[in-house]
């Protein structure tokens, strides 16, 4: 059985968040320079680790390298 990827609503402003990016924006070394030394992120103060999917809304958002990317659109039919 798969796990459930959970639903973290929104970012916070006030709390610790890495960067969302779209999928191209990802591979700009910009973001990754960035985020230096991360591997985990960061979702309303809550530490994920790489490699970690996470619903926001209606996006699936993926942990890669310390910065949130989107990796398509959450199906709230299948959690």
């Amino acid at each position: 059985m798969a796990p459930r990827v959970p639903h973290v609503g929104d970012q916070d402003p006030t709390a610790r968040n890495s960067p969302v990016v779209c999928e191209a924006e990802a591979e700009s070394e910009c973001f990754r320079q960035d985020q230096p030394d991360a591997a985990d992120c960061y979702f309303n103060n809550v530490e994920y680790p790489a490699g970690t999917f996470v619903k926001s809304g209606s996006v699936l958002l993926r942990c890669d390298g310390g910065i949130w990317v989107e990796a398509g659109p959450a199906d709230n039919e299948n959690p």
